[in-house]
């Protein structure tokens, strides 16, 4: 019997050291890199999953379906345990509880689809220049400049059934939107306005292409013009206001789009830039006394001329002085996104811009060569190989653009520009400006035409005017996307920071190459955890958790 009892013993031992083996593996698999990547696939089809019959469904019933389930992946996410891991993957870690992040904040405090009618347009006729649109937008979109005119029939019929969720989807806008942000209902009832004409231009160009083509554009944009009728009935009921506050800004700088400043700290910098900006014009034009004065383009021939130059001389300059490594793609990528000859007058404000001299705006497209390199070169990573939810990319990707301006300036790109250094700074006014007008609305200090009206007068020579499209659709672009205005500025200014370090940190090893090359290599991600990869340094991650 004793026997017996000590075999059992012995086999309940063996069977417990197995399972423990088992677990202590498990767990092991569970917090390998992989593993992450596994749950941000999963989280990825789950964030995504909002779809009823092919059209996007933001109802209430989906909506609470969404966030009760949300915190299977939060959890999961939670048990991880990085200790060990390479900084790398600990920042792809940061990335994917950023995007959750995100979503919790949608879902206690932006809510889109109950506060922003523009959150239902869904008609898109150009490409961002950034990884993803700007702002919060719905899934399903129709992507416009994704097709080659005229249509094959394969295309035919999937714009055709992509332009047929947009009846359905406005029909549920009315029940989903109960929101009383009067700026955000607003700037809606502009940006369907824009979806109207956009839908005409679509009719004028698929003309005679199809007829199911035809009807379907048809109702689109008959449903989209009886939506903007709906708005504007219900507009004189909206009178609440359409920021976030101070203290949910905060969290959002710090929680999602991993910035290490405060609001206060933010406007405190960007009054300093805006002060600059206009200084430094001051003293530009003074120097620049002597010179003829920029004379704005006036023939197509010019512009075609002179815009295509700017991109050859740009391109010579990063290759000449080892500014970047160079690859077969950045000239075409630059190239075929000039815009069209315009000589509509008067013009918007980034036009003004360039049809004085093209070349300011040449250097902020470094856009482009970021999306060509996601496209050719993705990163290595899939967490980091595709757009990262929320506009989480933006002080990379608008902070380097915006920051090239400068840097180029310093380069010797405009020694033979020398008028083209106001612009630059005419620039900066305004992205300093508009910044303020972001930080002041979502404080609730400012309602959008106050923002509209400082952002106009605090831009150089009236070129930003307020009864263009420009300075509303940024002003309500901003209101949202909490924190997107001031991006351009506290990306600049944290990249400048991370050149700074590494210059000290490499001394005489330093060079700009190296570093734009480095910035490449860690893909299109905050500029906090570009800092952290790039130097080990944790200091940028105050708050960040």
């Amino acid at each position: 019997m004793m026997k017996k009892i000590i075999a059992v013993q012995i086999m309940l031992l063996m069977l417990g050291t197995i399972i423990t083996c088992n677990k202590s593996s498990d767990v092991s698999i569970m917090n390998s890199h992989s593993s992450l990547v596994e749950l941000y696939h999963d989280w990825r089809a789950f964030q995504g999953d909002l779809f009823t019959d092919g059209v996007p469904d933001y109802s209430d019933e989906r909506m609470k379906k969404q966030y009760d389930e949300f915190p299977v992946y939060k959890n999961r996410l939670a048990n991880f345990d990085t200790t060990g891991w390479s900084i790398p993957h600990r920042i792809d870690y940061h990335l994917v509880l950023a995007e959750m992040n995100g979503l919790d904040f949608d879902h206690r405090v932006i809510k889109p689809w109950k506060r922003s009618p523009a959150f239902y347009g869904i008609i898109w006729d150009s490409q961002s220049d950034t990884p993803a649109h700007e702002g919060s937008v719905a899934h399903g979109l129709v992507e416009l400049w994704e097709y080659d005119y005229p249509l094959s029939d394969a295309d035919i019929i999937k714009l055709t059934q992509g332009l047929r969720t947009v009846s359905p989807f406005l029909v549920q806008a009315k029940i989903n939107l109960t929101g009383n942000a009067r700026d955000l209902w607003r700037g809606g009832i502009h940006r369907m306005e824009s979806q109207s004409r956009t839908l005409a231009d679509l009719l004028d160009k698929t003309m005679d292409t199809s007829e199911i083509l035809t009807a379907a554009i048809n109702d689109a944009k008959i449903a989209t013009d009886d939506f903007i009728t709906w708005l504007e009935t219900k507009l004189s009921s909206k009178q609440g206001k359409s920021g976030i506050g101070i203290d949910n800004y905060n969290w959002y700088l710090k929680n999602v789009h991993l910035v290490p400043y405060s609001w206060k700290e933010i406007e405190t910098m960007m009054r300093r830039e805006l002060v600059r900006a206009h200084s430094s014009l001051k003293l530009e034009e003074h120097r620049n006394q002597d010179l003829p004065p920029l004379i704005p383009m006036t023939s197509k021939e010019e512009y075609d001329k002179k815009t295509h130059a700017s991109v050859t001389e740009f391109i010579s300059l990063l290759e000449d002085r080892d500014i970047v490594s160079m690859e077969d793609y950045m000239d075409q990528a630059l190239r075929e996104r000039i815009s069209p000859y315009s000589p509509i007058e008067p013009r918007e404000f980034f036009s003004e811009v360039i049809f004085h001299d093209p070349m300011v705006m040449r250097t902020h497209f470094y856009h482009w060569f970021d999306l060509a390199r996601m496209r050719d070169e993705p990163h290595s990573s899939p967490i980091r190989s595709n757009p990262l939810l929320y506009n989480i990319w933006d002080s990379r990707s608008e902070g380097l653009a915006t920051g090239m301006e400068e840097m180029m300036m310093h380069a010797g790109l405009f020694d033979h520009h020398p008028r083209a250094r106001e612009l630059f700074h005419i620039l900066l006014a305004q992205r300093a400006a508009r910044a303020l007008g972001d930080l002041m609305m979502h404080a609730n200090k400012w309602d959008i035409d106050q923002a509209v009206d400082f952002t106009s007068r605090n831009t150089p020579r009236n070129w930003l005017r307020q009864d263009g499209r420009t300075v509303v659709f940024e002003q309500h672009l901003y209101l949202q996307q909490p924190s997107y205005g001031t991006t351009y500025l506290v990306g600049k200014i944290q990249i400048e920071s991370l050149m700074t370090d590494r210059a000290i940190e490499l001394g005489e090893a330093f060079t700009l190459k190296g570093f734009m090359d480095e910035i490449n290599q860690v893909g299109l991600i905050p500029a906090s955890m570009m800092r952290w990869e790039m130097t080990g340094s944790v200091e940028h991650l105050r708050g960040i958790k």
